[in-house]
């Protein structure tokens, strides 16, 4: 990647061992298949998820400036559109935050710490220091 410092090279522990850095360590796990599947069920989720709910925001922000006349119809009483969408925006950030942490418990946490926990074990037995 551009911009970002090339790994400091391999080492040698104090038994004649080559050692891998953490730098080498970290980038070898973020090529493995198994970070690219958490990362490709995160972007899965998200990107849509961002699409819609942009979506809605900017149609319910659209629809207050340039249709005050729809916004304004009542729905029950006093209770007119514009409030109607107004609470549904913060019933789909609720909503949506819901769905975000059941996904990430059902489809990625599982596997994130298991990287993590590899990870980990990885830079203890090259004896790297994070």
């Amino acid at each position: 990647m551009p911009g970002t410092a090339a790994p400091r090279p391999s080492r040698t522990g104090a038994d004649g061992e080559l050692r891998p850095s953490a730098a080498e360590i970290y980038l070898e796990v973020r090529r493995s298949p198994a970070f690219q599947e958490v990362r490709r069920r995160y972007r899965r989720f998200v990107g849509p998820a961002t699409v819609l709910f942009l979506a809605w925001y900017l149609g319910y922000v659209v629809a207050a400036t340039t249709a005050p006349g729809l916004m304004a119809r009542p729905v029950v009483g006093a209770v007119n559109v514009a409030m109607v969408a107004c609470l549904g925006q913060f019933l789909t950030t609720f909503v949506l935050t819901w769905a975000y942490a059941r996904h990430a418990r059902v489809h990625r946490d599982r596997a994130a710490l298991e990287l993590r926990w590899d990870t980990q074990q990885m830079t203890r037995e090259a004896g790297v220091d994070r």
